[in-house]
């Protein structure tokens, strides 16, 4: 969070007008701002919905530990989901 606000007063100090709004992802120990415009899965959809929607993945990785998080890698992104669940898609950086 720290590097967000560092990022914020950056910008209003280099003169940049308007609200500025990304979405920050952690990767290792850094933080990263997502790719813009790359369409990735919601958080709630289904893995059928992931499948019609997006296709089949790359790489689909098997469950792991409880609740079971199964893992599709796609070119650029990878989807997480706990059950059939989507939790969360993360653009690779």
């Amino acid at each position: 969070m720290r590097y967000v606000k560092w990022l914020m007063a950056a910008l209003l100090v280099a003169g940049i007008p308007g609200f500025v709004a990304a979405e920050t992802i952690a990767v290792g120990n850094r933080i990263e701002v997502a790719k813009p415009g790359v369409p990735t899965p919601k958080r709630g959809m289904t893995m059928s919905e992931v499948r019609n929607r997006f296709g089949a993945p790359r790489v689909q990785l098997p469950p792991v530990g409880r609740p079971p998080i199964t893992r599709w890698k796609y070119p650029g992104y990878t989807v997480y989901f706990e059950y059939h669940y989507v939790i969360d898609s993360v653009v690779a950086g």
